[in-house]
């Protein structure tokens, strides 16, 4: 009995899923254009650069500034062109995002608040061309 009680307690240990890379899990919602989970994941002041437009700005703000971009601008395809782990504590991802509209530089810069990352900085710029 001591025996079975070990091993189901050892493999609910192993079956358990580690919690999702913040960086994989915004790609993730980048890639679904799900933009509802990705504002939850924003600090409540975020650094937000679309384009030519740049400033700090609240999160229900910076939710309405990119809510007129996604509607116009829906990627299609999102592909990690870099990321750094260096810091336990902040996380930084740039992407490609892809769509009938162009491409475009998108970084991301995600800061533990407590246990839980948000994006504290987002910025979006035209892919140039190379």
């Amino acid at each position: 009995m001591k025996l079975f009680c070990f091993l189901f307690v050892f493999s609910s240990v192993i079956v358990q899923p580690k919690s999702a890379d913040p960086v994989d899990r915004t790609m993730l919602l980048l890639k679904q254009s799900n933009w509802t989970e990705l504002y939850k994941t924003f600090a409540p002041s975020i650094d937000l650069a679309i384009l030519d437009v740049s400033d700090i700005y609240a999160k229900d703000q910076a939710e309405t500034m990119l809510n007129n971009f996604f509607g116009k601008n829906q990627p299609f395809t999102v592909k990690l062109v870099h990321q750094v782990n260096s810091n336990a504590d902040l996380k930084f991802a740039v992407f490609t995002l892809s769509g009938k509209s162009g491409s475009y530089r998108t970084s991301i810069s995600l800061r533990n608040n407590n246990g839980t990352f948000q994006i504290n900085e987002l910025h979006i710029e035209a892919e140039k061309i190379k």
